[in-house]
């Protein structure tokens, strides 16, 4: 068994409460690839348990504080709270979906599980979860309270090169029907776990959703980044006028389509496919309205690096989304970038109603839905914004 020790201030990082441990505050010793070992302090005292990476720059992510090894109860534990927090969310619908477990905020680095129905699609994104894949799909098969039909992997995200680790998108066990139906609150839409967004789908903006509805009874609304439509349809259901969804992918406007037509609200929805930024542009330049405009686009910060250059895209965005609203209309805006930070977030959508010329308030800052749980211990965890802005 391997072992690290750590320089003094990574052992001031790890009293502070972080979770994590770069590869610059170890001051000797090594791993085997995933492999579960002991933390110590400059001086050799025990500090916990880590998993290792040999790759990453999170070279060791604890999961321990005490001096006695985990073993399988601990993880049993781990993933039965995990559940249970589920349960009581009121999250375990054999024919909903839901994030069943969130990776290091529910103290299991690296590995993530998503629930649609009665198939569960995990992603693995680190070493340690890599190693230990079997053992917590055994686990996690024990713990929940109804049974399976398939597992699904889809480790296939690009962080999976920072810990040099191959993709792998396999069906593990089981069968299932295709497309896969859920219904997420009375709405139903397709998901396809092998070739979709993340597993298949942006369950993190499941109580936005919901949210930005309650604002759309009588309006017109614009879903741009609409991908399946789900902002746009959820907003039909509540009584939108119109509805119009966009994405430069026609795939997706066509779930979008048997989306609408699957919840009944085919004849107030549409999709048109196109460029987002250039499309809210020339809706402006026709002196189009709506009473609500979302807008949910990808990452514009994967990295530190990046974030320079995404204030100009939040800018401009958001600048032409504030064009579209009607006056006391609503924007919802999202960034799913956690290197914005929420303050630096609404800096950036200031900006943006200064270049509208429009007169913009904050209704609300929200985060990702609950099963996505943000640990306080480790804001990484905390990437979501989704700002609701009154526009006049």
């Amino acid at each position: 068994m391997g072992s690290v020790q750590l320089t003094g201030k990574g052992r001031r990082w790890l009293l502070k409460g972080h979770r994590w441990v770069y590869r610059d505050d170890i001051a000797g010793g090594e791993g085997a690839p995933g492999e579960l070992l002991p933390v110590q302090d400059p001086n050799g005292n025990p500090l916990g348990w880590g998993l290792y990476s040999s790759a990453s720059k999170i070279a060791v992510r604890m999961i321990s504080s005490e001096t006695e090894q985990p073993k399988r109860d601990f993880w049993a534990e781990r993933v039965r709270r995990a559940i249970a927090a589920r349960g009581r969310m009121g999250l375990l619908d054999p024919n909903g979906a839901c994030r069943l477990i969130s990776g290091d905020a529910d103290g299991l680095p690296g590995w993530i599980v998503d629930l649609y129905g009665r198939v569960a699609v995990a992603a693995s994104s680190a070493q340690a979860s890599d190693r230990m894949r079997d053992f917590l799909l055994e686990l996690l098969v024990e713990e929940l309270p109804f049974e399976l039909d398939a597992i699904v992997e889809r480790s296939d995200a690009s962080i999976r090169r920072l810990e040099e680790l191959d993709t792998r998108v396999e069906l593990l066990q089981g069968e299932f029907e295709s497309p896969l139906i859920v219904d997420e609150d009375g709405l139903k839409y397709e998901v396809d776990v092998f070739e979709g967004h993340k597993t298949g789908h942006y369950l993190d903006q499941r109580v936005n959703r919901r949210r930005a509805a309650d604002f759309a009874k009588d309006k017109k609304v614009l879903d741009a980044f609409c991908y399946d439509g789900l902002f746009g349809i959820r907003a039909a259901l509540a009584g939108a006028s119109e509805v119009v969804c966009v994405d430069q992918s026609a795939p997706a406007g066509e779930r979008v389509l048997r989306n609408a037509e699957r919840n009944g609200v085919a004849d107030r929805v549409r999709f048109e496919k196109g460029n987002c930024m250039q499309d809210l542009r020339d809706r402006a330049e026709k002196g189009e309205s709506y009473g609500v405009v979302i807008v949910d686009p990808p990452a514009f910060a994967r990295n530190k690096r990046e974030l320079a250059g995404s204030e100009r895209g939040y800018v401009e965005l958001n600048r032409r989304a504030m064009d579209l609203v009607e006056p006391g209309g609503m924007l919802v805006s999202a960034s799913c970038s956690y290197n914005v930070r929420p303050e630096l977030f609404l800096q950036f959508l200031s900006k943006a109603a200064r270049a509208a010329g429009r007169e913009v308030y904050l209704h609300e800052l929200r985060g990702a839905s609950p099963d996505h749980p943000y640990l306080l211990a480790l804001p990484e965890t905390n990437y979501l914004k989704c700002a609701f802005l009154r526009v006049e």
